[in-house]
């Protein structure tokens, strides 16, 4: 248990933090799969549509601390290139 008001007080920003990162990592989830269900129904155009809209929500993920770069890309390649398999 923390026991100084500094350790204290940094125990309630890293639960507030969890929290918003928790949502926003669930939020980007949720855009990762309707990509995958577009991709799962054969539809290009929906599945192209869901990239577009799924590419600045992980990109916004790395810039607040929720994904690392990398990781973020390694999706987007990955899903970009089933993506273009499908047609």
């Amino acid at each position: 248990m923390a026991n100084s008001p500094q350790a204290k007080k940094r125990a309630r920003q890293n639960e507030a933090r969890a929290t918003v990162n928790k949502t926003r990592r669930s939020r980007i989830r949720t855009f990762l799969r309707k990509v995958e269900e577009a991709i799962a129904s054969g539809d290009k155009d929906a599945a192209a549509a869901a990239l577009r809209a799924a590419q600045p929500e992980l990109m916004r993920g790395v810039t607040k601390g929720v994904f690392h770069k990398n990781t973020a890309s390694r999706k987007v390649s990955r899903l970009a290139a089933r993506v273009k398999a499908l047609g």
